[in-house]
């Protein structure tokens, strides 16, 4: 659906302003790909540490069994110098901040690893930054219409798509974050520990609120210390994932009983 509303609106571009509108549509994609390419070479910042097997055997290979369950190859693990608890995927790599080690017993780190990794597997790590950038280009395309464009209709229309856009871009990652914590409990040992690790973070929100980054899955909601849910957060609240885990661990438990 996302695709096809940033078509649509490309369609009324190029109706509207012909080969002009092709080039700023180029232009604006080719833009975008460089900025995004940037990003992505300098993702690592100072203070990512590549995990060392031998200095954490625990996570290192509880990792990498989760990984060969997930069906995919082993991401790269770094550990960020932050006090800051937090995590986020990339491309295939995972980071974990130093401060998720202070506040989460070693089961509970396991449960925000899976659910990065649930991110890898579903290819979020590729998807969420599409989104993201597809946005850029769903404003610039907007201002173009509403600035350049003699058309009332090319410019009500181009309101009315990125306003769909951002509608559907909001439930694209709630959706995706439900099912990264749906992957995540398939491939733990104690499925509840994601939820543990959840109830410990939810304490900590304030602190991560100016080190989200939105184009990376993580594990993350939006920021709001009451848990009250915005009709735009793009991140379901803890406590919608906490009772979706509970829901999802005593329905497994209830049907394994009734086989």
């Amino acid at each position: 659906m996302l695709g096809l509303i940033v078509l649509l609106q490309m369609l009324v571009i190029l109706r509207y302003f012909g080969r002009a509108g092709a080039e700023v549509i180029g232009g604006s994609i080719l833009a975008l790909t460089l900025v995004y390419l940037w990003i992505s070479t300098h993702s690592l910042k100072e203070g990512h540490i590549k995990l060392d097997q031998k200095e954490m055997p625990w996570l290192y290979e509880s990792i990498a069994r989760m990984a060969k369950k997930a069906g995919i190859r082993m991401p790269n693990v770094y550990l960020l110098d932050d006090y800051i608890p937090n995590a986020y995927s990339f491309r295939n790599s995972i980071v974990l901040s130093m401060g998720l080690f202070e506040v989460l017993e070693k089961d509970e780190i396991l449960g925000v690893a899976a659910h990065e990794l649930g991110h890898i597997k579903n290819r979020d790590t590729l998807l969420f930054p599409l989104v993201v950038y597809a946005r850029y280009l769903m404003i610039l395309l907007m201002a173009v219409a509403l600035l350049l464009s003699h058309s009332l209709f090319a410019k009500v229309i181009s309101i009315m798509f990125y306003a769909m856009y951002e509608i559907e871009r909001v439930n694209f990652f709630n959706d995706r974050e439900f099912q990264a914590d749906e992957t995540a409990l398939s491939l733990l040992d104690r499925p509840l520990s994601l939820k543990e690790a959840l109830e410990e973070l939810k304490y900590y929100e304030d602190l991560r609120a100016h080190v989200k980054e939105s184009a990376l899955p993580g594990i993350e909601p939006s920021i709001e210390r009451k848990q009250k849910k915005g009709i735009m957060d793009t991140h379901p609240t803890y406590d919608e994932r906490i009772l979706r885990i509970i829901f999802a661990v005593e329905g497994a438990s209830i049907r394994n009983i009734l086989k």
